[in-house]
């Protein structure tokens, strides 16, 4: 097909990444080129969804597809293409300008014109454009001169204009499950297409190739061709675990995501944090990072454990773990680790204390235990007429207006009255809050010191 001359003849045939080369790489001759080919992502592709309606209908909408590395976009966006019957052009946003989109732009206008057929503009890495280069398919994509179908790893909402978005379908792809992974690994062993039954794989084998693909299907399918390829060379016909490993030069951790040793070592990265062993930590955090643990996994458990066993000793540390959180969304694996690896040391380094935990369920116990008395009436709500009749909020006495900030009232109610939650240790920053509390305790209560 000829980008910049005469739209040539319907019958051409149309390039895509599907292929049937023996040559190709093994994920792109297993590539779905039907909807009901692809694996996973349910959600996109039920009876009735955007997704089938596009492919089925022949509507013309724009897609941002978002979504992990491997969880199929690209195949997405070939399907979209090929199911309706219109010219599939790709790029990446590594690789092209401004100057690249105009030239697919003024070559999908001038096809239309000929009569024919409309074009399917594939960008992957989109969010990698400037916002110049983005705003240069506004245009394109609402007079419907191009289909854009974008691809990206980082949140759309972050990443790409405002206009953009609003002109197109943002469809979210999950992570393979293993389950995923392995039947498409099965069709891989088994297809014309892929292996033809040339290979066998060891159940060992099979769950270290899960254990490394972490969700992505393409660096599963990449990893079974180089260790069949291996085992093929030597004369053998068997895919072992060390045969495995020697191919893609990766090291098998003994790790089962769904059994004990899952748990084990959760328990132990967070047992290492608490008693402030960073080095520990670290290696703990190591081998959930290369066994393919759910890094939004780790980044919860780090983020309990900020307010869990060190609170208010460091209050920084529980905004180190929401940023690393929300690092691993925006990010992902593997640039995520960094922001996890921070996270942890911060997090070991930092002095401890359970206080902030034992305040609450402290406080949490004693209201099972019935004791929730009624609000004292100065606290409660003077917003409505006959308010003032019931005494509510009338001897109420706004803080701000003391010298000190701080009023002697009563806040509790009168079951509670004197009821200490908040213990604060002698550690870090809870030393000095320690010191204040008690002067503020001292204040609201009417103490005499």
């Amino acid at each position: 097909m000829t980008l910049f001359g005469a739209p040539e003849p319907e019958e051409s045939p149309e390039p895509s990444t599907f292929s049937d080369d023996e040559n190709a790489p093994l994920a792109v001759r297993m590539r779905p080129r039907t909807l009901d080919e692809v694996v996973g992502q349910q959600q996109l592709l039920g009876p009735g969804s955007p997704l089938r309606r596009l492919v089925e209908g022949d509507a013309p909408m724009s897609l941002i597809l978002f979504g992990p590395p491997g969880t199929g976009k690209t195949t997405l966006a070939n399907i979209v293409s090929t199911a309706t019957n219109r010219r599939f052009v790709q790029m990446s946003a590594l690789s092209s300008g401004v100057k690249d989109v105009r030239a697919v732009i003024d070559a999908a206008r001038r096809t239309l014109e000929h009569g024919g057929r409309p074009t399917v503009l594939f960008i992957d890495e989109i969010h990698r454009f400037s916002k110049t280069q983005q705003d240069s398919l506004l245009a394109a994509v609402e007079a419907r001169t191009i289909t854009l179908v974008a691809a990206t790893t980082e949140n759309p909402y972050f990443s790409m204009v405002s206009p953009l978005l609003s002109r197109s379908l943002m469809l979210t792809l999950q992570p393979l499950t293993d389950g995923d992974i392995c039947e498409l690994v099965d069709r891989a062993l088994t297809s014309e297409r892929g292996l033809a039954d040339s290979v066998t794989l060891t159940d060992d084998a099979r769950a270290h190739l899960l254990r490394m693909a972490g969700g992505d299907a393409r660096r599963a399918l990449t990893a079974l061709e180089a260790a069949a390829g291996s085992v093929l060379a030597d004369g053998a016909t068997e895919i072992s675990l060390e045969a495995l490993e020697a191919a893609v030069d990766t090291a098998a951790v003994r790790y089962d995501r769904d059994g004990d040793q899952h748990y084990d070592v959760i328990s132990a990265f967070i047992k290492s944090i608490r008693g402030s062993d960073v080095d520990a930590a670290v290696h703990y955090l190591a081998r959930m990072i290369v066994a393919g643990e759910d890094p939004r996994f780790i980044a919860r458990r780090l983020v309990v454990h900020a307010s869990e066993d060190i609170g208010m000793a460091d209050p920084t540390a529980l905004l180190a773990a929401t940023a690393a959180a929300e690092a691993v969304q925006l990010i992902g694996m593997p640039e995520a680790r960094i922001n996890l690896a921070q996270a942890t040391i911060h997090l070991a380094l930092a002095p401890k204390s359970n206080a902030v935990v034992m305040a609450v369920d402290s406080a949490i116990a004693d209201v099972r235990a019935g004791l929730a008395g009624s609000v004292p009436p100065a606290l409660r709500d003077g917003h409505y007429p006959g308010a003032a009749k019931l005494g509510h909020a009338q001897r109420y006495v706004y803080p701000h207006d003391l010298p000190e900030g701080v009023a002697a009232q009563q806040y509790s109610p009168d079951e509670l009255v004197g009821k200490s939650y908040y213990q604060p240790s002698q550690r870090g920053t809870e030393k000095a809050i320690g010191e204040r509390l008690a002067k503020l305790r001292s204040m609201i209560r009417g103490e005499k010191g």
